[in-house]
């Protein structure tokens, strides 16, 4: 005979059922005391191993002690003017360069590797772009080569090509965007559209030639860079998860459609006790085979003006709980400044030490750190 389940026992079966995993464990590493706001992880020497680039210096894998000049670039008031570390070998000689760019001057910009531990990099103008808030890198025709997007409020936006060793092309896509920037497939045709923050551009078949429709559909103000693009709730259709840049605020906007097809998009709270969400990554760092979001505030942004700036700071990965379809917080570095850990505006996650897991290296005006993913914590 079947005995009635008590109603505890039920409540601690679903309990059980809908708990979030352990968290990562995080090994916090000091490595340098510079206030740059950019990182980049590439191999320099060549030697099979992962080094890190930050504003002036290069730094020496798998420790990173030993750091190495590169250049000297000059402070723009509480600024360095390097918004970006893009590895690209832009002059096919077999060593990986990087794309950076200034707000102050303007300027995109590669740095060129000397393939010498000694000699400063010799620095590259690609062209007066506007103000660079900062710089990603999409494939965004499609020919499987990477292209150099800059964020460039209240300029006309664009994407810049690498047509032969050294030698560039811009391809002008609309008169002027915002603050925010993305890229991916917002329509399911198979083409990555570009996201700005009042709307999105659908790509024509032809990216250089055919202009773009801009989709007035939505209003993000001063949004993330990247702006991420993926299906989030597992619909097959792509969502769009934005960070307030200098606000308060971070959101995923569901990718909806009505009978007649018309296209909506549906606002859903991720955290808003956070402000300065100004970088975002979408990658897989638990190693489960789905991405997670990776995100943080940005220290000191804007030098004390924005809504926040007084706040704790953190950096943070939040995993998508498909039962209760809502990101779960985890923090891997919060607390005042100096105890937390800002992600500056241009991060990076890689497997520096080749054991499987990917660690996140983050620059900014609170210095330069790796945190070493050590893998899931026990229960």
């Amino acid at each position: 005979m079947l005995r009635p389940v008590s109603s505890l026992f039920v409540l601690l079966f679903l309990t059980s059922a809908i708990a979030p995993e352990p968290g990562l464990r995080f090994n916090r590493y000091f490595v340098a005391a510079e206030s740059y706001e950019s990182v980049g992880v590439f191999d320099v020497d060549n030697n099979d191993t992962l080094d890190l680039v930050s504003g002036d210096f290069w730094y020496e894998g798998p420790r990173f002690r030993n750091r190495h000049l590169i250049g000297n670039e000059p402070r723009k008031e509480q600024y360095y003017d390097d918004f970006s570390t893009i590895p690209m070998d832009v002059n096919a000689d077999g060593r990986l360069d990087f794309i950076t760019g200034g707000w102050f001057d303007q300027t995109l910009r590669w740095v060129e590797n000397p393939g010498n531990g000694s000699a400063t990099w010799p620095l590259h103008e690609i062209g007066k772009v506007g103000n660079v808030e900062t710089t990603r890198a999409w494939d965004v025709d499609g020919d499987g080569v990477l292209d150099i997007v800059p964020n460039n409020p209240n300029h006309p936006l664009k994407y810049i090509k690498v047509v032969s060793p050294g030698v560039f092309k811009t391809i002008t896509v609309a008169p002027t965007q915002g603050h925010g920037l993305g890229f991916g497939d917002v329509n399911g045709d198979g083409r990555g559209d570009l996201i700005v923050s009042d709307g999105w551009l659908e790509a024509p078949a032809n990216r250089d030639q055919t202009p773009w429709t801009l989709h007035k559909e939505f209003s993000f103000g001063t949004a993330s860079v990247p702006i991420i693009v993926a299906d989030v709730n597992g619909d097959r259709r792509n969502d769009l998860i934005v960070g307030q840049g200098h606000s308060y605020g971070l959101h995923w906007y569901e990718q909806t459609r009505d009978a007649s097809g018309q296209r909506g998009w549906t606002k859903h709270l991720i955290d808003e006790k956070n402000s300065q969400y100004h970088c975002l990554e979408w990658i897989d760092i638990t190693g489960d085979g789905r991405p997670e979001l990776l995100t943080g505030k940005r220290f000191r942004a804007h030098n004390g003006k924005d809504p926040g700036e007084e706040d704790p700071v953190g950096l943070y990965y939040f995993t998508w709980d498909v039962p209760r379809k809502q990101f779960v917080k985890h923090d891997i570095a919060y607390g005042p400044a100096g105890i937390g850990k800002g992600t500056g505006i241009y991060f990076a996650v890689a497997d520096l030490h080749k054991t499987g897991r990917k660690d996140i290296i983050v620059a900014g005006k609170d210095g330069l750190f790796v945190f070493f993913n050590e893998g899931a914590m026990k229960k």
